[in-house]
């Protein structure tokens, strides 16, 4: 069985998945855009908006969120719109 998941700080961006958040119409600053990035080991980068202190306390039974990790919120669209550049598992 393989271990536990860690990520690997090192690795770097690819390509965005989908669509810039300009493009989408959820950014006029681009010094806070949301967006959704491949690494070059597979894993995936998503910018977003820092909702772990709302969150944290109501998370669905089963779920957690380890002391290293935020729960971050992106625009529905943009996750529409990456779609095509997910593979299926």
């Amino acid at each position: 069985m393989a271990g536990a998941w860690e990520a690997d700080p090192s690795a770097l961006f690819v390509k965005r998945l989908g669509k810039s958040a300009a493009e989408l119409g959820n950014s006029e600053n681009e010094e806070k855009c949301p967006d959704i990035w491949q690494l070059d080991n597979g894993d995936i980068a998503i910018i977003g908006s820092d909702l772990t202190a709302h969150y944290g306390s109501r998370l669905p039974r089963g779920v957690s969120l380890g002391s290293d990790e935020r729960l971050v919120v992106i625009p529905g669209n943009m996750l529409s719109a990456a779609k095509a550049d997910i593979p299926d598992a």
